[in-house]
C-alpha cells in the first residue's frame, strides 16, 4: 500500500460526534479512509480491509474535496480515521483542512509515521502491530482495547510501565461489553492506579450517532474469532 496519494481512498465520511475519549460528545466530521494492514478479529471497521464487507464503490477523494465537504458540515473538528490512515501521507489532507480553518483529529493505532500538523492524536495500540516509541509520545490519549481482564497489565507491561499521553482510556472490546469479568477488570484497574486510567465506552453506538448521518455505511462489525477474523 502506497504512502503517497494525490487522491484518497475514502470508505465514508459522515457528520456526527465524538463518541469516545476527552472530546465526549462534540460535533465532529468523521473521514474515513479504505485500507488496513492490522486486521483485529474484532474490528468494528471491517468495511476498510475485511473480504467479506469491503465495498464496491470506493471513493477517490482530493485533499481538497474533502475538505470543502468537511467545512460545509461545519464541524468543530475534522477526525481522520480508517482502517489505518496512516498508511498514506496525510500531509495534504491536513493542510487543506488547515486552509479552511478546521482542526484535525487523528485515529490510528500507531504503528506507522504521524505527520506533522494534528491537533489531537489517539492512539489505540494495537497487538498484530505494536506502536512505535515517537507515536505514543505523540498521543494526547491512549485508547486501549481490552479484550481480557489481563489485558491493561499486558499493554502496561509493553511500554515499560509508563505511558506518556495525560489520559489512558480502557475500553472494553465491543463483543465483551457485557462481560462482568472485562468490565469489573476495568473498574478493578482504575479504582487501585488513579489517573492516567480512565474507564471509557463508545457512547456514540448505543445512541446510533454515526448511522444517522446519510454519508455512513451500515456498520460491519467482526466478533472477535481470531481464527476466523469474524
Amino acid at each position: 500500500m502506497s504512502k503517497m496519494a494525490e487522491l484518497y481512498p475514502v470508505n465514508e465520511t459522515f457528520l456526527s460526534w465524538q463518541g469516545e475519549g476527552v472530546h465526549l460528545g462534540r460535533k465532529a466530521f468523521f473521514i474515513r479512509l479504505q485500507g488496513c494492514p492490522v486486521k483485529c478479529p474484532w474490528c468494528d471497521s471491517a468495511s476498510t480491509w475485511h473480504p467479506q464487507y469491503i465495498p464496491k464503490d470506493i471513493r477517490k477523494a482530493s485533499a481538497e474535496e474533502l475538505a470543502r465537504e468537511a467545512k460545509a458540515n461545519q464541524p468543530e473538528f475534522v477526525v481522520i480515521t480508517g482502517g489505518e490512515p496512516c498508511v498514506y501521507d496525510l500531509t495534504s489532507l491536513l493542510k487543506a483542512c488547515s486552509a479552511v480553518g478546521l482542526p484535525v483529529h487523528l485515529e490510528t493505532c500507531g504503528a506507522y509515521p504521524i505527520a506533522d500538523g494534528f491537533a489531537w492524536v489517539t492512539v489505540s495500540p494495537k497487538w498484530a502491530k505494536p506502536p512505535l516509541p515517537d507515536s505514543l509520545i505523540r498521543a494526547n490519549e491512549i485508547k486501549l482495547i481490552v479484550e481480557s481482564p489481563d489485558s491493561m497489565k499486558k499493554w502496561t507491561s509493553a511500554v515499560g510501565g509508563h505511558w506518556h499521553a495525560p489520559n489512558v482510556w480502557l475500553h472494553p472490546e465491543w463483543s465483551q461489553r457485557s462481560e462482568s469479568t472485562v468490565l469489573n477488570s476495568i473498574t478493578e484497574w482504575v479504582k487501585s492506579h488513579g489517573a492516567p486510567y480512565r474507564a471509557g465506552w463508545q457512547v456514540h453506538k448505543p445512541y446510533f450517532a454515526d448511522s444517522l448521518d446519510t454519508g455512513s455505511r451500515p456498520p460491519a462489525p467482526l466478533g472477535g474469532d481470531a481464527m476466523k477474523g469474524f
